[in-house]
């Protein structure tokens, strides 16, 4: 962006209370316009929506009487009580019933799940809310984005582990922000875990402990999925989260009772995050076979015929996609 854009964006982030540092990411001057540009068009939406402001922390305290305003959030109690924060009806119905649904270990914010704007969580809902509750829809779904994907029914699951911090996984708590499970029966049952981005930049990780590399190397490994010298190239970059999800994955089709037969992860973000759509590109430069791997848009994922309502569509491509 030329000076005279990055100043007109921040006058106009300021006026609306989204202009904060933390969207700076250091030497990246394409992830950090757009990680603005994102937060500003969630604040556009929201005051053209007439939703009131909300603010960091989402509730107030003893330690922080008065929270700082923040444009792209809502007001707390305002979206728990309209579920503003989500595009259709089924979607907020989604999100209702994951919540009285608790899986164990699960980490779900609510406050941030109804209230943050930016959340690539309330964007996953968004996308994927309406099939959870109509099994042809979520079907022609698949069909639709996955033709390859084992026959039968699909069940669709929010912020999905099949075992957190169980062995014969991961033995984390990594999770899918949305899980399509297909089939069953005879055939096994086919998995495809899902992971939502949207105003976050792909960033380097601590390399994990020694511990839980033993079991990851034996998947990695296991899988004959990666090119040789893998490591080098993953751990402790922007890449090993991709890696851990895709892992997911992998230890799914690897567990002992055969369960799943068919799967792949699935990492969905927007064209304009160049950050992730570049990580995509180098994580898939490492694989040797890329049938468990899939990067795919917003934008993409939208227009495939057949795979979602036009309405929902397009009010995907107005909120998000400017």
């Amino acid at each position: 962006m030329s000076d005279e854009s990055i100043k007109a964006q921040e006058a106009a982030a300021r006026e609306l209370h989204c202009w904060f540092d933390v969207d700076r990411v250091s030497k990246d001057d394409q992830a950090t316009a757009w990680k603005r540009e994102a937060r500003l068009r969630q604040a556009r939406w929201r005051v053209a929506a007439g939703y009131p402001i909300g603010s960091h922390p989402h509730r107030g305290s003893e330690k922080v009487p008065e929270p700082k305003p923040v444009g792209s959030r809502i007001d707390l109690q305002f979206a728990v009580d309209s579920g503003a924060n989500f595009l259709t009806p089924a979607a907020r119905r989604a999100v209702v019933e994951r919540l009285e649904n608790k899986e164990p270990h699960q980490t779900l914010d609510a406050d941030r799940l109804y209230a943050d704007l930016l959340s690539s969580m309330p964007l996953c809902f968004n996308l994927f809310g309406d099939l959870a509750a109509d099994a042809a829809a979520a079907r022609r779904a698949v069909d639709a984005w996955w033709p390859d994907a084992p026959a039968g029914p699909v069940c669709v699951r929010f912020e999905h582990s099949p075992g957190r911090l169980d062995a014969d996984f991961l033995n984390n708590r990594s999770a899918f922000d949305v899980a399509f499970e297909v089939g069953g029966g005879e055939q096994g049952r086919g998995i495809i875990g899902v992971e939502t981005k949207y105003h976050e930049h792909a960033a380097r990780e601590a390399e994990p402990s020694e511990e839980r590399m033993a079991r990851y190397v034996e998947v990695t490994e296991r899988s004959n999925v990666f090119v040789p010298g893998w490591r080098e190239k993953i751990l402790g970059t922007e890449l090993q989260q991709l890696w851990l999800d895709h892992l997911l994955v992998l230890s799914m089709l690897q567990h002992p009772s055969s369960r799943w037969s068919w799967g792949r992860f699935v990492l969905v973000y927007p064209a304009e995050n160049l950050s992730f759509a570049a990580a995509a590109q180098r994580y898939r430069s490492l694989l040797r076979d890329v049938s468990t791997f899939e990067a795919r848009t917003i934008e993409e994922l939208i227009v495939t015929p057949g795979a979602i309502a036009p309405s929902l569509a397009q009010a995907i491509a107005e909120r998000y996609l400017g």
